[in-house]
């Protein structure tokens, strides 16, 4: 007989490319919005790269010959875009299922997000997952992935130790900042950047899917100890 403790008590979930199936999205959104302003268009490889920081920080990095002045501008059609779009994006198949399994057997939920604080409580809303999570971080109130900022928020807001805290997320981004906050994480590959790279950089475990998350949830959530055997005299 084995008796079980928690390894972790806080799983904490990026939103974009882990949680909601937005990459292709977010990508054209970008293109679309360099397009209309006859910036210099990124390919899918580079747009896709920039995933997960905060939203200026994004378009900086995939147009810097871009004059800074001219960003607030880009900041705009991008988000032009992506709002006429919002509306059509999707979870993930499974994700729903595995939050709320997660929630119904005691573990704290958190996310830690390059959305801004606007477009994650939308996203919430509409797909009603909001009383889910015990506690969320934006990159508009905290400091941008890969800083440690978001982790260390949610460590002390909800007074859980970062050794008893998972991230999960799609992008060398989370695991940097992850990395950088003493937090465990684990990469999902199914999001914005290639198996290759979240593999090279520092994590549990890089998975290709939502059914291999849920089973290296079930096995390495918990730590077991073998129970004493008594031994009759």
């Amino acid at each position: 007989m084995k008796s079980e403790e928690r390894r972790y008590d806080l799983v904490v979930w990026d939103w974009d490319g882990t949680i909601m199936d937005s990459t292709p999205t977010i990508v054209h959104c970008i293109q679309q919005a360099c397009r209309d302003l006859d910036f210099p268009v990124p390919d899918d490889s580079i747009a896709s790269y920039v995933i997960g920081l905060g939203v200026q920080d994004s378009l900086r990095r995939v147009v810097p010959t871009v004059h800074p002045a001219r960003f607030p501008e880009l900041v705009e059609r991008f988000r032009y875009h992506y709002l006429a779009k919002d509306h059509e994006l999707h979870l993930f198949v499974g994700i729903r299922e595995l939050l709320e399994d997660l929630k119904n057997k005691g573990f704290m939920l958190g996310v830690a997000t390059g959305k801004p604080r606007r477009g994650l409580d939308r996203s919430l809303n509409f797909h009603e997952l909001k009383h889910l999570f015990h506690d969320t971080r934006t990159a508009d109130e905290s400091f941008s992935k890969p800083h440690p900022g978001m982790l260390l928020d949610l460590s002390d807001s909800l007074q859980v130790p970062v050794r008893k805290m998972l991230m999960i997320g799609d992008t060398t981004h989370d695991l940097e900042m992850a990395q950088s906050a003493g937090v465990d994480g684990i990469a999902v590959s199914y999001g914005a950047h290639p198996a290759d790279a979240l593999k090279a950089a520092k994590s549990l475990a890089c998975l290709d899917n939502v059914e291999q998350l849920v089973a290296w949830l079930q096995n390495n959530l918990y730590v077991q100890h073998p129970t004493p055997i008594e031994i009759s005299k």
